[in-house]
């Protein structure tokens, strides 16, 4: 515990553009989850939310991610912008970022995370009409990657994401364009900032990697093109913006938990880069995407996160450190005791701490750190196995072992867990009890905030007949697949 008034996680610290943080404390970005199906504005559960976590001292908050098209949301419930700016239209983002700010003396600084699924979009629940395909860098359909990942995941991979249609240079206008709409609205809307979402395979990642770009124009994944589209959208917005709106970026760390050389060579290339343009605030450092969502599940422990992201964050900083107008590193992952927090400082891992799931479980972490410091977890982890009876374990057991369907059980777990601090009580905790089976069936038997049960009967008989749909679709289209493996 450090010495009362030499608190590293509470002292104050500037941003590029002027902005002050009262402390080290950053509320990251989680998936909500709780627009209307297909995507709308924030709406009260919303406000319940964010509510909860600006009654404490976090020095930044970032909202979930907000997608800037319609057509490429990631699981129906996602934050949109809306299609004009009409007051009605700002008003539910105003009220946000209002409750975001709080009503403490020390407000926190308000983020929009801004995001573009790009072909990570699914099917169904994408925002498109069925069977439309995503944009994408090039036609390399998600999963098309993996290999010896078992029959029952190649099925999953091809039900849920199609084959991308090759963005066009009108297309990538479009989307540019879009990522700068959403950085206005959000100054229009008192936010201090955006986060341009670049990691986790969504669409300014794919445009980065050559497992998703293989285009030969200006818009390669060349060393020379990588950062292009990227570079262009920073650009439009400094351009667009006032001088202090902060500006910051998402970017995956080496990767993955393999921490290829290459990867980890070509990330800090690119933070080194993007430092150097002198625009940019702070730069997230976070890893994973829908191919290979290790840290997204229970199967990697949160210290070896931690490890794996201090060690790629403490190379990050040290690439910033020498340039001028340098952004700040912000740490995101494992980060789950008090001890990792003032150690993560203390030895120059990162100037800024991202916390997310531990903010579900204790959105009252500030405060907490500043009554009693411990060397222990900040709330007890939650128990994401799926059976809750002998019969719902052997089942469980004997089903494929399919990563993208683990990583979507922890998440639904927080997401039910989010959606219970929304109830608007008191109390800084609700009852987290529930399995990982029923994190699965909660997280999608909820109907706020449609509230007709003829709107509840219709929006369950559409998902059905589409899901039931989609599924016949693509095994008649793909009986090749099938005799090629043997099944017919």
């Amino acid at each position: 515990m450090p010495p009362d008034g030499d608190d590293p996680i509470f002292s104050p610290i500037a941003l590029p553009s002027g902005r002050i943080l009262s402390n080290r404390l950053v509320k990251v970005a989680l998936y909500e989850h709780l627009a209307k199906f297909f995507g709308g504005p924030p709406n009260r559960f919303h406000l319940e939310l964010y509510r909860k976590w600006s009654a404490y001292d976090w020095g930044m908050i970032f909202t979930g991610n907000v997608q800037v098209s319609p057509e490429h949301i990631c699981l129906a419930r996602d934050l949109v912008l809306p299609s004009g700016f009409s007051e009605e239209q700002l008003k539910p983002f105003r009220e946000l970022a209002a409750v975001m700010h709080g009503e403490q003396d020390e407000k926190p600084v308000a983020i929009m995370q801004l995001s573009h699924a790009g072909r990570q979009s699914p099917n169904i629940l994408g925002g498109r009409f069925p069977f439309v395909p995503p944009l994408g860098p090039s036609s390399i359909r998600l999963g098309s990657s993996l290999k010896n990942n078992g029959i029952i995941s190649e099925l999953l991979h091809r039900v849920m994401f199609q084959i991308p249609r090759v963005m066009s240079l009108d297309d990538i206008d479009q989307v540019a364009d879009a990522f700068v709409r959403g950085a206005k609205l959000a100054a229009l809307t008192d936010y201090d900032g955006v986060e341009l979402h670049v990691a986790h395979g969504y669409l300014l990642a794919q445009f980065m990697s050559p497992k998703s770009n293989v285009r030969t124009d200006e818009y390669s994944c060349s060393p020379s093109n990588a950062l292009r589209l990227l570079n262009r959208i920073v650009l439009a917005i400094r351009a667009a913006v006032p001088p202090n709106f902060i500006l910051g970026l998402k970017i995956n760390a080496a990767d993955y938990a393999e921490s290829e050389i290459t990867g980890e060579a070509s990330s800090l290339d690119h933070i080194r880069t993007i430092a150097g343009w002198g625009l940019v605030d702070f730069i997230e450092i976070s890893g994973g995407d829908y191919e290979k969502p290790d840290f997204m599940t229970t199967s990697t422990s949160p210290s070896a996160r931690q490890t794996i992201f201090a060690e790629f964050s403490t190379h990050a900083l040290r690439v910033v450190e020498s340039i001028p107008r340098a952004p700040l590193i912000l740490l995101t992952g494992g980060l789950t005791a008090p001890a990792q927090l003032y150690s993560a400082l203390s030895f120059r891992h990162t100037h800024l701490l991202g916390l997310g799931r531990s903010a579900v479980l204790c959105p009252d972490l500030p405060q907490l750190l500043k009554e009693r410091p411990s060397n222990g977890l900040f709330a007890p982890q939650p128990d994401l196995s799926i059976g809750t009876s002998a019969l719902g374990d052997f089942v469980f057991a004997r089903l494929p072992r399919i990563r993208l369907l683990g990583a979507g059980v922890a998440m639904a777990w927080y997401i039910v867990a989010l959606r219970r601090l929304t109830s608007g009580t008191a109390s800084v905790r609700p009852d987290y009890a529930v399995s990982g089976f029923g994190g699965l069936f909660w997280m999608w038997a909820w109907f706020g905030p449609e509230v007709s049960a003829f709107s509840r009967f219709r929006t369950m008989l559409a998902l059905t007949i589409c899901v039931v749909g989609a599924s016949l679709l693509v095994l008649g289209r793909d009986l090749k697949f099938f005799a090629r493996t043997g099944i017919v």
